[in-house]
This record gives C-alpha cells, sequence and structure tokens, in this order.
C-alpha cells in the first residue's frame, strides 16, 4: 500500500492547518507536588484552573483542571481527579515504550537549552541526561508524576530532503507492515532500509559493480545512502578519504556511498553519538547488514539468505 493508495481511499478533502499546540493534559493524583514542581521550580506560571462536579456520569470524580503556561500560547494541563488513586494500568514505567509518550518543549538556541539544564538543576531537579538526535538536542528529566520531560532546541529547519525522506521510509514501513500482518516477517528496520535503497537510486543494481554497472560475477559492491544535510555529513566526509570507497551525489538529495566489497565505519572515528549513530543507514542501502553496534557498521554486498 502506497502513499497514493492512501490517499485515493478517502474523498476530496479542504486544505486546513493547525497552529501549534494548545494544551497536553495529563492525570495527577499528586496536586501539591505538581504545582510546586511546574510553577515554582520551572518558573512557570499558572494561568488558569477549572474545577467541577463531575463531568456528566455518576462514574466520573469531580476534578481539577489546571494550567501553566508554556510559552507561545501553549499551556501543560493537568487533571486532579479528586478523592481516587491511581489505577496500575497507568502507572509509569521505565520501559521504552511507555516513555515513548512523552512532550518535547521547544527553546530557541542551544544557550536557552544550557539555560534550562542549570534552572533543573538548582532546582534540585535530577536531570537524566542530555542527547544531541539528527536535528535537535535535549535534556529529559522527570516530573513528581514520573511524566518524561523533554525540552529541546532544533539545529536546523526540515525543508524539501526532510519530507521526501521521510515519506519513502513510512511508504516501505508501511508496505512490509501489511505484509507483516499478511504472513511475512517484519521484526528488524533492515527491510525497510533496503526497499527505500532499491527506489532511490535508478543505477546499477545490487550485486553490480559500482562504475561499470556490470551484471552478477563481476566485484559486487554494497551501498548505502545518506541523505545530504549536516548531522550525517561526516559519514559522506570519511567515505571520501578512504580507500575503495566512491561517493556519488545524487539528484534527490542523498548521496550514495559504494564500498567494493564492502562498508565499513566506526562510530568514534566519526564523532557520532550513538542516538545518531544508529540512524546512520535511515537513507536506505543495498547488501545487507553484517554488523551494527555501538562501535562498528559493516555493510556487506548481497541480499540476505
Amino acid at each position: 500500500m502506497t502513499q497514493a493508495t492512501i490517499a485515493s481511499d478517502l474523498p476530496v478533502l479542504p486544505v486546513l492547518a493547525l497552529h501549534g499546540v494548545h494544551h497536553t493534559a495529563r492525570p495527577t493524583w499528586k496536586l501539591a507536588e505538581t504545582v510546586q514542581f511546574y510553577r515554582d521550580r520551572l518558573g512557570l506560571p499558572l494561568v488558569h484552573a477549572i474545577s467541577a462536579k463531575g463531568w456528566g456520569p455518576d462514574n466520573h470524580a469531580d476534578f481539577l483542571h489546571f494550567f501553566f503556561d508554556s510559552g507561545n500560547g501553549s499551556t501543560i494541563a493537568f487533571f486532579y481527579y479528586i478523592g481516587t488513586e491511581r489505577p496500575d494500568w497507568l502507572a509509569v514505567r521505565e520501559h521504552y515504550q511507555d516513555r515513548a509518550t512523552h512532550t518535547a518543549w521547544r527553546v530557541r538556541d542551544e544557550a536557552e537549552l544550557l539555560a534550562w539544564r542549570q534552572r533543573a538543576e538548582a532546582a534540585g531537579i535530577p536531570v537524566r541526561y542530555q542527547i544531541r538526535h539528527e536535528v535537535i538536542e535535549s535534556i529529559y528529566f522527570n516530573d513528581p508524576n514520573g511524566y518524561p520531560i523533554e525540552i529541546t532546541w532544533q539545529m536546523r529547519p526540515f525543508g524539501t530532503a526532510d519530507r521526501e525522506d521521510a515519506a519513502r521510509t513510512i511508504e516501505a514501513a508501511i508496505e512490509l507492515e501489511q505484509a507483516g500482518r499478511d504472513g511475512a516477517g517484519f521484526d528488524s528496520i533492515e527491510p525497510v532500509w533496503q526497499r527505500k535503497g532499491s527506489r532511490i537510486d535508478p543505477g546499477p543494481e545490487a550485486g553490480t559493480d559500482a562504475g561499470t554497472g556490470a551484471a552478477a560475477g563481476a566485484p559486487q559492491r554494497a551501498s548505502i545512502y545518506v541523505l545530504d544535510v549536516p548531522e550525517f555529513a561526516a559519514l559522506v566526509e570519511a567515505a571520501r578519504h578512504s580507500e575503495g570507497y566512491a561517493t556519488t551525489r545524487l539528484a534527490n538529495g542523498y548521496v550514495r556511498i559504494d564500498g567494493n566489497p564492502g562498508l565499513r565505519f566506526q562510530r568514534k572515528a566519526l564523532g557520532f553519538k550513538p542516538a545518531v549513530w544508529y540512524g546512520a543507514l535511515t537513507g536506505g542501502l543495498r547488501g545487507s547488514i553484517q554488523q551494527f553496534d555501538m562501535d562498528a557498521l559493516v555493510v556487506t554486498a548481497g541480499e540476505p539468505a
């Protein structure tokens, strides 16, 4: 199922736009601690509160719904349900799937991010970590309810290349998800990258020589496709200075890196943080991954058996 197929199933709809986040909302069973944390320790003004006698149904508890100003017209909101206790199924856990539900609050630049880190630490809030992802750098900490908080700055705007690459990624993943429902396996990201790689480049097929396009039986190559953006520039630069590797700038916003018979990169030599390193193949590949861990990436020619 492609994006075009999905779109064709929808009626003609008007073009609309959203204008940012008005509020996020989560329940709390720690009223005093939550107010102290957001208003007094983080310094976010308490700007609105609703108190209500239930909300219609007999089993709906009386509640407070209160809001803290988080900038540019957005707010952080909480529900406090009077006389109730947090159910087990809403308990906060450290599993990555639970922590995936979070809100990232934006600041303008690195200086502001560091200022927020200093404020959090001065207020006695433990900062869990500071991470530079592909296009953002963030600090993370928890509020008294255990909810993860992220404060981030975006190092560059998203452009056309980002949008087109995202479309290719999602299209490949949707197709593999559907195939998985039909009985085929889909349990790793590698087939997404391989499917992208087979579509990005109209040049020589996997298993042919990068220079001549010679048929199978000639020296084989492995290829990776690197989006031509600053966060992955070190990968391209390393390939340019590696014997036996070739780089080709494609017209669709990628740089193809070829290795005959394969490719090998070391994370520390590239200066990549883990969050960027593990997304280094997001542009796509031709070949198969022999090794991809914290230290090394090895891609060999040919599809996996």
